[in-house]
């Protein structure tokens, strides 16, 4: 396969001089290493777990505060604040999830929790209901207000 070639400030530069990969090879790799694999040259599978992954722009690009980012993905409260004050690092399989959250959050959302996203349940309907308080000095009762052990003697005393 012939290299590509970027050009700056008017010099020319091959792909393995940078040290890169165009998508098509990055592609090609990746293909044949799948080739690879099923014919039994290869085995398993090797997953890229970053070893950086900056907590905070992920809770930030979802408008998240750190409760709600903590109790909707299942991380302790502590942790967030740890992994933003660069206290701690996370662990790889907290990275992968941090990766998926960041790349595809409605995928997390939908495994952890599926029933809330099923199109066919109804929406839920809120009744507001307005009640009238009970007076401090009696019962409020067909707009007439009783004094209950006063020195009216239970009588009614129109408003």
């Amino acid at each position: 396969m012939a290299p590509s070639f970027y050009w700056t400030n008017g010099v020319q530069w091959s792909t393995s001089e940078l040290g890169m990969k165009t998508q098509f090879e990055q592609m090609m790799s990746g293909l044949n290493d799948v080739e690879a694999f099923l014919a039994g040259r290869q085995e398993g599978f090797k997953a890229h777990v970053p070893e950086e992954v900056d907590v905070k722009a992920i809770r930030n690009r979802l408008g998240m505060t750190q409760a709600m980012f903590s109790n909707t993905f299942g991380f302790s409260l502590d942790a967030i604040k740890h992994w933003e004050g660069g206290r701690r690092i996370p662990e790889a399989p907290a990275r992968t999830l941090l990766t998926v959250i960041d790349r595809n959050p409605a995928a997390v959302l939908t495994a952890l929790n599926p029933a809330a996203f099923v199109s066919s349940k109804p929406p839920a309907v809120r009744l507001r209901v307005d009640r009238k308080r009970p007076m401090s000095s009696g019962v409020q009762h067909s707009g007439v207000k009783r004094k209950t052990g006063s020195a009216a003697g239970g009588k009614r005393i129109a408003r």
